[in-house]
């Protein structure tokens, strides 16, 4: 750290989307399979440890277990599990100087950690897709009620959508009646699918959750193979962005790449909208500067977060905010050398960026 910017070294980091992690120990296969959203590990004899991310682990990850940077892909494996699940994620967790995680559990496979175990606070975000498929098992009739009861039974700062996945994110901004989620729903049951995936059901959820003021996350572009890229482009949110924007509701749109312009361009022009890059900083591993940089590009300083989005494994945690403080002190740095702004201006963009604009838009403190 000693290169950083003190500011973007020392930052408080809230991490407004994650997912968990593993408490059991991983093989080589068990850990590449967790490594990226991809959905087969070593095609045709490859490897993720040939990837970006898979040389930022053996580069970065390496020496917080104690081992020298740029170790072997088995080395680091071996050394993994010798300590154990539980020491390498107390180390990492530590090691990322989190404070505060935002976690969205609509996956929460077993062999979880409880949340409550994890270094820093955590704090609630319901799935609303995970939340409908919860109550939709009572039958049609009534299910908008159960939803709003549903809603307010949980002690949560804020709800996430992934209509991005189930329908895309071209979504009609009108509100619909409770005659139409309840035809809705009949047609749901009536599929056999368990999955909530009706364009209906999802714009009512996201309508649900801004009644009660709960700031709503959607997924955006970056995603596993089961997501259709092309229809996760934020700009598609345009007219419900519209809709919703004298409500005063917080919209944060999580990960974006490769979009991740247009999502700024969004933050700019709806006092509503904030923005992320997610997993995406540690997925491009030592190019994060640039994404970031590009990321930055339009977006309001107060409207931008920090995120990891991480999943299963606690390297994850620790590379997005080991690479989220570089590549913010590099986008730093370089404004200070061309008189862009001082140094209290960078000051203020860290505490921003790295938690203020988090605990300002879901109420944390």
């Amino acid at each position: 750290m000693d290169s950083l910017l003190p500011c973007a070294a020392g930052a408080r980091l809230v991490d407004h989307h994650c997912h968990g992690v593993l408490a059991a120990d991983l093989d080589r296969a068990g850990f590449e399979e967790r490594l990226t959203e991809a959905a087969e590990v070593g095609p045709l004899g490859t490897t993720l440890f040939d990837s970006s991310i898979g040389l930022a682990v053996l580069r970065w990850c390496a020496p917080v277990l104690d081992l020298p940077p740029h170790c072997a892909p088995d080395e680091y494996v071996r050394r993994r599990r010798s300590l154990g699940a539980a020491e390498v994620n107390r180390a990492f967790l530590v090691a990322s100087g989190i404070d505060d995680f935002l976690v969205d559990a609509g996956i929460w496979p077993d062999g979880f950690a409880d949340p409550a175990s994890w270094t820093g606070r955590s704090f609630d975000v319901v799935r609303l897709e995970a939340l409908a498929e919860d109550v939709v098992v009572a039958g049609a009739r009534g299910f908008p009620d159960r939803v709003r009861a549903a809603l307010a039974a949980r002690d949560a700062v804020a709800a996430k959508s992934i209509a991005a996945y189930r329908v895309g994110l071209d979504l009609d901004p009108a509100r619909p009646s409770d005659g139409e989620v309840e035809a809705a729903a009949r047609r749901w049951l009536g599929s056999g699918s368990s999955r909530c995936a009706d364009e209906v059901l999802s714009r009512f959820l996201v309508w649900e959750a801004v009644d009660r003021g709960l700031p709503v996350q959607f997924h955006v572009g970056y995603g596993d193979s089961d997501v259709d890229l092309h229809r996760c482009d934020p700009l598609l949110l345009t007219p419900l962005l519209r809709a919703t924007r004298s409500r005063g509701v917080p919209i944060l749109l999580l990960h974006n790449y490769p979009f991740h312009r247009h999502a700024g361009y969004l933050a700019q022009v709806f006092p509503h909208v904030f923005a992320d890059l997610g997993l995406a900083t540690h997925a491009v591993g030592h190019q994060a500067s640039r994404v970031l940089a590009e990321a930055l590009e339009v977006v309001p300083f107060g409207k931008f977060l920090f995120s990891t989005d991480a999943f299963a494994l606690a390297e994850l945690y620790y590379l997005g905010a080991l690479l989220f403080r570089r590549a913010l002190s590099d986008f730093l740095v370089d404004g200070l050398r061309r008189g862009a702004f001082t140094e209290s201006d960078a000051e203020r963009v860290c505490h921003l960026v790295g938690g203020g604009n988090a605990r300002r838009a879901y109420r944390l403190d």
